[in-house]
C-alpha cells in the first residue's frame, strides 16, 4: 500500500472560497493527513503560522514566497528585507503607496520582500525593482517585490532538508504564477481550476473543482491511491 504523500499547499484562490476567506472544510482533512502539510504562501509570515495555529497543525511554513521558512521551530530567513525597503521608499517618493493605502496590514509583518497594488504600473513597478536587484512576480492578487534568488521551490528545498524529505516526494497545489516554480520541483502538481495561465502550464493535473473544491478532490483523488 502506497504512503500518504506530504502536501505543499497555498492559501490565497487554493484553501479559499471563490467569495474569500479560507474554506473550513479543509480544517479537519488536513488535520487528519497522515504526512507533513507545509503551507506554501505569499503572504507575509504571520498569517501561514496562524493559520497552522488554528487548524491544529505542526507549523510547517513557506511564507513570502520563500522569503521567510519555518519547520517544527527551525526557521531561515532568505530574502532581502533591506532591498524591498528601498523599493517602499522609491514608491513613495514618487506619490504612490509604499505598498498599499495606510493602514497597510499586508506589509505590517512582512520581512523579507514588498507586497504591491495591482494599480501601481507594472511596467513602472518593474523598472523600480530591477533598479534595486528586485523582481516581480504577480499573484493574481498583488504583485510581490522579492529576491530573484527564493521562491517558493527554494523554500520547499530547505524545508526537505529540514524534514528530511525529498522534494519529489511532496505534492504542490496552487493557482498562481508564483507556484510555478514550486510545480516544477515536487512529483506532482496540481492546480486548482481557478488557476491562472502560467500554474495550468506548470501543472500535471488540473482539477475540475475551484478553489478549495479542487484541494478537496485532490486530497480524494491521493487518498483514493493509498
Amino acid at each position: 500500500m502506497a504512503m500518504t504523500r506530504p502536501l505543499a499547499i497555498d492559501i490565497d484562490g487554493t484553501m479559499t472560497r471563490p467569495d474569500g476567506g479560507i474554506d473550513e472544510r479543509l480544517f479537519e482533512r488536513l488535520r487528519a493527513w497522515d504526512a507533513p502539510v507545509v503551507v506554501a504562501t505569499g503572504k507575509a509570515f504571520p498569517f501561514p503560522v496562524a493559520l497552522c495555529t488554528f487548524i491544529d497543525i505542526p507549523e510547517r511554513v513557506i511564507a513570502e514566497n520563500g522569503g521567510v521558512i519555518l519547520v517544527d521551530e527551525e526557521l531561515a530567513v532568505e530574502g532581502d528585507a533591506a532591498a524591498a525597503s528601498r523599493v517602499a521608499e522609491r514608491l513613495r517618493s514618487d506619490g504612490y503607496p509604499g505598498g498599499w493605502p495606510e493602514p497597510d496590514m499586508h506589509n505590517r509583518w512582512r520581512e523579507t520582500e514588498l507586497s504591491v497594488t495591482r494599480s501601481v504600473p507594472r511596467e513602472y513597478l518593474d523598472a523600480v525593482a530591477g533598479e534595486h536587484g528586485q523582481t516581480i512576480v504577480d499573484s493574481g492578487y498583488a504583485y510581490h517585490v522579492k529576491s530573484p534568488s527564493v521562491n517558493k521551490a527554494t523554500g520547499l528545498r530547505r524545508a526537505c532538508d529540514l524534514l528530511d524529505i525529498p522534494p519529489d516526494a511532496f505534492v504542490a497545489v496552487g493557482d498562481s504564477a508564483n507556484d510555478a516554480e514550486l510545480f516544477e520541483t515536487v512529483g506532482t502538481a496540481y492546480a486548482v481550476a481557478n488557476a491562472d495561465d502560467t500554474a495550468l502550464d506548470h501543472a500535471d493535473v488540473v482539477t475540475d473543482g475551484a478553489f478549495a473544491d479542487g484541494v478537496i478532490e485532490m486530497l480524494d483523488e491521493l487518498e483514493a491511491t493509498e
